[in-house]
């Protein structure tokens, strides 16, 4: 199975090495800046091309890494000639460009993976059993200033990982969005705060920041029968849930003793397994693409976490 990769700043640098440990046939990359393809392709001894339209006809698939401006026009090309895509999230810059691609790539019978990789956290990873009901959803994604990230507001750039990790959680359609943000450095948000109601009754309350001092990605989930932590920076997870009829309070941790009788606090901290995140999404594609798997990440997934960021902007008054 023959890919490609489009785009190779920062994060498609990143992408490259992966890509070479993957099953994938790697052909070569594009990216319009040619100092930097002959760069890249005297580093790795690797092909570049001078037309993204020459490499999409000499794979099967195209890994899209460039500015999000360009993701639309990049993957629709792919899409229409029958290539399937890997495409960073988030998947488009406007909705109206994510439901014509969702479209293609239904007429063009292909598959497109879009790389929310916070799925791939070995924290969350780590809860694969675990059947969740939230009630209440508290996010924190707080990250020092980089001005890499500053061409979309932090709605897109960072919330837009735990816009998805909800989506995946609760799975109903929203009903309510209350949301606001500020421009400090940027002139789009740097910092947002949204509430999220779901036709359940469930609420996700996110904070994203990009001008922070120090760097935090955590989700903190509250439902019936547990409390659960996600720390996905340090890559730790906690479960916490009571225990009921306990018949006696011989027992090492904590108990309570209740009005209904004495109940036991089970605090479970899973095993965590090290991945990186990034080469997993990738092999995932690689399974997707040659029929041994399902897509995880699919373009409607993608579709669902921008069209939620998009109504969240519109509800920031600036």
């Amino acid at each position: 199975m023959k890919i490609g990769l489009v785009g190779v700043g920062h994060l498609g640098k990143i992408h490259l090495k992966c890509l070479l440990n993957t099953k994938f046939e790697f052909v070569g990359f594009y990216d319009p800046n040619e100092d930097i393809r002959i760069t890249i392709s005297e580093i790795h001894q690797i092909k570049a091309y001078d037309e993204l339209d020459a490499l999409i006809a000499d794979v099967d698939c195209i890994d899209v890494v460039s500015p999000t401006v360009f993701h639309y026009e990049i993957a629709k090309k792919a899409i229409i000639a029958g290539k399937h895509v890997f495409i960073e999230k988030p998947l488009t810059e406007t909705l109206e460009q994510a439901e014509e691609l969702v479209a293609l790539s239904q007429k063009h019978n292909v598959k497109v993976q879009v790389g929310h990789v916070e799925r791939y956290n070995p924290a969350i990873r780590s809860l694969r059993n675990i059947d969740f009901k939230p009630k209440f959803i508290e996010g924190h994604r707080l990250a020092l200033f980089n001005p890499r990230g500053t061409d979309v507001s932090v709605v897109l750039d960072l919330m837009i990982h735990d816009l998805d990790i909800v989506l995946s959680m609760i799975k109903e359609d929203v009903v309510d969005v209350r949301a606001n943000g500020v421009c400090i450095v940027s002139k789009t948000p740097d910092i947002c705060n949204a509430r999220i109601e779901f036709a359940g009754g469930a609420i996700a309350n996110l904070t994203a920041s990009r001008i922070s001092l120090k760097n935090m990605r955590k989700i903190r989930i509250f439902q019936n029968d547990a409390y659960i932590s996600l720390d996905f920076l340090e890559k730790e997870a906690q479960v916490v849930k009571i225990e009921e009829n306990v018949e006696n309070d011989d027992f090492s941790g904590m108990t309570i003793h209740t009005n209904d009788g004495l109940k036991r606090i089970i605090i479970d901290s899973p095993e965590i397994m090290k991945n990186n995140a990034i080469e997993d999404e990738l092999s995932d594609f690689y399974n997707a693409v040659t029929g041994q798997s399902d897509v995880l990440v699919t373009i409607d997934d993608g579709y669902r976490a921008l069209k939620l960021a998009h109504i969240i902007q519109s509800k920031i008054v600036l």
